[in-house]
């Protein structure tokens, strides 16, 4: 399955993405001075092979699940927090909630495997692996099986979402323990030490901290996790919303859905699904810098810059439903701003070079 997903990606179209930057060069405007929307708008023409691309559709999926970590109180919540966290987003109560009503996104939730969930939610698609994952400081944190099993699932949810006309997908999550897993995962693909990439997360103290620290260090020399390998990489020290956001990503591209990363968690799930397939690299838009000391790391991995900094660390996808007004903003302009022909406005020619 994976073998026919990663084998249908298709490349950018770059011929696609100079002819739309010609489009923005014909608007009344000095040439460049958009910046960063007119980068945008020509990814998008890039990755969607149009170049006008149409204003999207969009959707943020919201992969939950729990972490056998969490024993090793590695966060100020506990773990049923998880799922009373899902019961509000089913609700419509959360911040990712009302930031996609803004912009007029459909929120996803997916339990893939949250350990104590809130029973008859409706809008919760259920798709367990199992009851969150075991403890990374003793073993590993699921199965290769398990990890692919979430990947599926996240490569559905994605060809689904496309099928039904979404054009833009945003990645979040929630999971407590989830920064940890997080954490661990990028000291693998980074080969960084635990106390330059781990944060606060939920906010630990300092004790907190350090035992956080220690778990990460302790389920890499459990486990020793090769950036070689990410699967089995992130079946030894990930989470099931990371997989099954990573599958995300993958189903997405699959289907030239453009896919915008929200804070730390989203884009460690997105490097998962480049080392799995360096083919998704293009599809992936860093939506903001959180203030988790891991997520420049991840960035440069990717060889992202992001889009906002808002001093931002609430997951969700909270960043990437605010990105989705940029990407609406880059392309009202193509769609939208007058050329100077049509407006009778004298254009300077660029300079020979």
């Amino acid at each position: 399955m994976f073998d026919a997903i990663l084998s249908s990606i298709p490349e950018p179209d770059a011929r696609t993405a100079a002819r739309c930057q010609e489009l923005l060069d014909a608007k009344t405007k000095p040439r460049g001075s958009l910046g960063r929307l007119e980068e945008l708008a020509c990814r998008f023409a890039a990755l969607t092979g149009k170049p006008v691309p149409p204003l999207p559709a969009k959707a943020v999926v919201v992969m939950a699940a729990d972490h056998g970590v969490v024993e090793e109180g590695v966060s100020a919540y506990p773990a049923e927090v998880t799922g009373q966290m899902v019961a509000n987003f089913a609700r419509g109560g959360a911040a990712i909630n009302v930031l996609a009503r803004q912009v007029g996104a459909r929120v996803e939730v997916v339990d893939v495997g949250v350990r104590h969930p809130v029973e008859g939610l409706e809008g919760v698609k259920v798709r367990r692996v199992g009851p969150g994952t075991a403890n990374f400081t003793r073993g590993p944190a699921m199965t290769r099986e398990q990890a692919e099993a979430a990947l599926a699932v996240g490569v559905e949810v994605a060809q689904r979402l496309a099928d039904e006309g979404v054009g833009l997908v945003g990645l979040g999550e929630m999971g407590i323990g989830n920064t940890t897993a997080s954490s661990a995962l990028t000291c693998v693909f980074t080969g960084l030490p635990p106390e330059v990439v781990v944060g606060r997360g939920t906010g630990v103290d300092d004790a907190g901290l350090a035992r956080k620290v220690e778990a990460v260090r302790r389920g890499l020399e459990v486990n020793r996790p090769e950036a070689a390998q990410p699967l089995e990489a992130l079946a030894k020290v990930g989470g099931f919303e990371l997989a099954g956001l990573a599958g995300v990503a993958l189903g997405a591209a699959s289907r030239r859905v453009p896919v915008m990363m929200d804070g730390f968690i989203a884009s460690v799930a997105g490097l998962v699904a480049a080392r799995l397939c360096p083919r998704v690299t293009p599809y992936l838009l860093a939506s903001h810098l959180s203030v988790e000391v891991g997520h420049a790391r991840v960035l440069e991995q990717l060889g992202q810059r992001p889009l906002l900094d808002l001093g931002l660390r609430l997951g969700e996808g909270s960043g990437a439903a605010l990105a989705f007004g940029l990407v609406d903003a880059a392309l009202r302009v193509l769609h939208e701003m007058a050329t100077f022909t049509g407006a009778g406005v004298t254009d300077i020619p660029p300079p020979v070079r």
